[in-house]
């Protein structure tokens, strides 16, 4: 049997690709064209969000953990609702692309759905990221600066989770792992098609035409916060969370993931060994979608059901 795209899907992905048919690929290795493809690939996303009115914006900033600069912090909050828990969000973008605005419209649909305040933080990004475990450390920094403004935000402390998709997905990961390892309890983790082996740079069995994010692009994002240590023994597992061989006592896990992306078996394999380790685990993988699926065509029933699992999993942190 064959891969086919979902019906509802098949024709924004055909006009996708026709809309790029002219313009140049980015070049394996290339991170300015790929970072810039990807923000443009953002920005017309964000027109396809469904607009929310009920949710408001205040903006703060943290210290990195090198004392270098200042993150900016974006809390997101719906209008009426009194919070208890709170999501630290991390957005996507291959590792070197992406930004706190341009998932604006993302980050409120979730709270705006769910009545759950974000904070959404804007990591340093690869290559101005100073080491490759410093995009997870920034996330660790957000996850630390919540706790500590919890009385002042209304948020218990004890039901902070860490959210992430696709290039976000790993420094998520990885700043579960930093959270575990220096004992501040987290209430869940939140992988949507994560990032997380820089060893996925290979083209698969997924047909290319099929992909919306696909090997050339992944190399270049790994590569690009690596530099040589990229499928080199070296890798750190807080910067590539696949690389883990620990998982005991990690927080548990909601991960999601296309059968169409090329993340489809290195988030399955992720899953399958955080259960090994006794780590309580959701997982759904949708078939018939490509990565970014839901954001797309946001009105097709593939889209409905991954956005009610993820509110649901987010309602019950």
């Amino acid at each position: 049997m064959k891969y086919e795209i979902d019906p509802e899907l098949a024709p924004a992905l055909a006009e996708l690709k026709r809309g790029s048919a002219d313009a140049p690929r980015p070049v394996r290795g290339d991170w300015q064209a790929v970072r810039a493809s990807a923000n443009a690939g953002q920005a017309y996303m964000a027109t396809l969000s469904p607009i929310v009115t009920d949710v408001t914006t205040t903006d703060f900033a943290t210290e990195t953990f090198d004392g270098e600069t200042t993150l900016l912090l974006r809390w997101y909050a719906k209008t009426g609702k009194t919070p208890g828990p709170a999501v630290v969000y991390v957005h996507g973008g291959g590792m070197l692309g992406g930004s706190v605005d341009l998932y604006d419209e993302v980050v409120a649909w979730y709270v705006a759905h769910s009545g759950i305040p974000f904070l959404s933080v804007d990591l340093r990004l690869a290559p101005e990221a100073p080491t490759s475990t410093a995009m997870a450390e920034d996330v660790y920094s957000a996850l630390i600066w919540l706790r500590e403004h919890a009385p002042y935000l209304g948020v218990n402390p004890g039901r902070i989770a860490l959210m992430g998709d696709s290039g976000g997905g790993g420094p998520t990961a990885g700043a579960a792992i930093l959270a575990r390892d220096r004992n501040i309890p987290i209430a869940k983790q939140i992988l949507i098609y994560p990032m997380l082996d820089d060893r996925n740079t290979t083209p698969g069995v997924i047909p290319d035409d099929l992909l919306t994010w696909g090997y050339d692009n992944n190399y270049t994002g790994w590569a690009t916060l690596l530099g040589n240590e990229i499928s080199t023994e070296d890798v750190s597992p807080i910067a590539a969370p696949a690389r883990l061989t620990d998982f005991a006592g990690l927080a548990p896990a909601y991960i999601e993931v296309g059968d169409l992306d090329i993340f489809r078996d290195e988030d399955i394999s992720y899953a399958a060994r955080l259960a090994r380790h006794g780590v309580p685990i959701e997982l759904h993988v949708h078939p018939g979608a490509p990565h970014g699926f839901e954001r797309f065509v946001p009105d097709s029933d593939i889209a409905r059901r991954a956005m009610a699992d993820r509110v649901r999993a987010i309602t019950n942190i």
